[in-house]
C-alpha cells in the first residue's frame, strides 16, 4: 500500500469520522506521517483514494460518504480472485480501437458525474461532444477519450477538429485510463488547459493526419503528460475541476 493510502487510513481511524480529502492531507502533513514530493499532495491523496474505490468497489479500504469526503469502509468484502486479461491492442477510441472500450469510458464518466450531482447524459448522436451535463444552472460539454495501458503509458489520438469546434457551455476533455488491473482513473482538462498544452507543444500535432497525440504516464503517485518532465497531477481524478 502506498504512502498516501497508509496516511489516509491512519488519519481517518484517528479522527473516527469521515473527512474531506484536503483535511486528510493537511492532518497527515502536520503529523509528519506524509511527506509529499509533489506540489499538490491533496490532489494526489484524492486520486489515490478515488482510484482504489473505483477499482475495488466494496472491497476498498475506503468509502465515499459525499463528493470529496471519505471514510473507512466498515465492512470491506473480500475481492474475488480471478485472472485479469491484459489488453495489448487498443490504443484509444480514436485510433481504430474497440467501440466497446470507448463507450465504456463514456458510461464511466457519466456515472461519476451523476454521483456528484450533475444531470448528465450521453449524446445519442455524435455531434462532437460525448456528454452534456448541467449543475447549478451551468451547462457543461464533455468529450471523453479512453485508452488501455500499453507499455506503462496511455496514448490517445484525438482528431484535430475535435479540439477546434465551438461547443456550448464550459468545455472539458476527459481522458479515461484503463490500467492493467482494469481499474480506471481520469485526467480532466478544461479547454483552456488543452490550448496551453498545444501551444507549448506538450500535446503534439501528428503531421498530415489532422490529429493530436496525447501521451499520459503514471509513475507511483504522479502522472505526467508527454514526458516525465511534465507533471499534471492536479487534474488527475480531480472531478472538482468541472465547475
Amino acid at each position: 500500500m502506498n504512502k498516501f493510502k497508509n496516511a489516509a487510513i491512519e488519519i481517518l481511524k484517528e479522527a473516527g469520522e469521515p473527512l474531506h480529502y484536503k483535511e486528510i492531507t493537511k492532518r497527515a502533513l502536520e503529523k509528519g506521517i506524509l511527506e509529499s514530493e509533489g506540489k499538490t499532495p491533496d490532489a494526489s491523496m484524492n486520486a489515490q483514494i478515488t482510484t482504489e474505490i473505483a477499482s475495488l468497489g466494496e472491497a476498498s479500504t475506503f468509502i465515499r460518504i459525499a463528493p470529496a469526503i471519505f471514510g473507512i469502509n466498515p465492512k470491506p468484502i473480500d475481492q474475488p480472485k480471478h485472472k485479469l486479461m491484459k489488453s495489448s491492442t487498443v490504443k484509444g477510441d480514436d485510433s481504430g480501437g474497440s467501440n466497446y472500450v470507448a463507450k465504456s469510458g463514456e458510461f464511466y464518466v457519466c456515472s461519476e458525474l451523476l454521483l456528484r450531482g450533475f444531470n448528465a447524459s450521453i449524446m445519442s448522436v455524435d455531434v462532437g461532444m460525448d456528454l452534456i451535463a448541467t449543475k447549478n444552472n451551468k451547462l457543461f460539454s464533455l468529450q471523453v477519450k479512453t485508452a488501455n495501458e500499453i507499455n506503462n503509458q496511455f496514448v490517445f489520438n484525438v482528431r484535430k477538429v475535435a479540439l477546434e469546434r465551438e461547443y456550448a457551455g464550459n468545455v472539458y476533455y476527459v481522458f479515461v485510463m484503463i490500467h492493467e488491473d482494469i481499474s480506471k482513473s481520469v485526467l480532466i482538462l478544461p479547454a483552456h488547459k488543452i490550448d496551453e498544452l498545444i501551444f507549448s507543444n506538450i500535446i503534439k500535432e501528428v503531421k498530415n493526419h489532422e490529429r493530436f497525440s496525447v501521451t499520459l504516464k503514471v509513475r507511483k503517485d504522479e502522472i505526467f503528460i508527454g514526458t516525465l518532465s511534465n507533471p499534471i497531477v492536479y487534474y488527475w481524478n480531480n472531478w472538482e475541476v468541472i465547475k
